[in-house]
């Protein structure tokens, strides 16, 4: 039996306008995989920690001081958490910053139309700097770069790279990177 493809939106939560990314992926990857591809079509760093929320359960790297049972993405896969279209789990990425990521299941595609590799097929707007103070920081610093005579316009500036387009989106960028990186598909055993 050949692996389904699904095609997923992924949603940064609590921004308006809205911040998303449509991608397609194999139904058999991992979680952690899944991890990957979501922050490069996002565009972010891949710098704190991660976790998925499915129902009630936590998917991520497991730590035997966590309060509350935390379930190896590494062993967990895409099709176990969603199965139907429109089923959702949540991805959170930077516990500081407290990122929210809101991932629907849009289609199942059949196997013929897989691509050999994670690919994103639209989206809107840039992700947000990393360490901005999340959702309220980010507001805070367009406020603070779109009027020069904010007094700490220029440190901000400074701070964001010395440009930030919170427009922008590059699809083609998106694709070399997902491209570039090494993506394993488990071999079937034979029936």
């Amino acid at each position: 039996m050949d692996t389904p493809t699904y095609q997923l939106k992924v949603t940064l939560k609590d921004v308006r306008p809205p911040i998303w990314r449509r991608i397609l992926v194999p139904s058999d990857m991992t979680l952690a995989r899944l991890h990957d591809v979501i922050q490069i079509a996002m565009g972010w760093t891949d710098s704190h920690l991660h976790m998925f929320v499915a129902g009630h359960t936590q998917y991520g790297v497991p730590d035997p001081d966590d309060h509350l049972p935390v379930w190896s993405d590494r062993r967990t896969r895409l099709f176990e958490v969603l199965e139907e279209p429109k089923d959702r789990i949540r991805y959170d990425y930077d516990f500081g910053d407290g990122w929210e990521h809101d991932v629907v299941l849009e289609k199942v595609l059949p196997a013929e139309a897989a691509a050999a590799k994670p690919v994103c097929t639209a989206g809107k707007r840039a992700c947000p700097p990393e360490d901005c103070g999340g959702i309220y920081g980010y507001v805070e610093l367009l406020e603070t770069l779109s009027d020069p005579k904010h007094p700490d316009h220029d440190e901000m500036l400074e701070w964001a790279g010395g440009f930030l387009d919170p427009e922008e989106f590059d699809l083609d960028a998106v694709n070399q990177a997902l491209a570039s990186i090494r993506f394993r598909r488990r071999r079937r055993q034979p029936e």
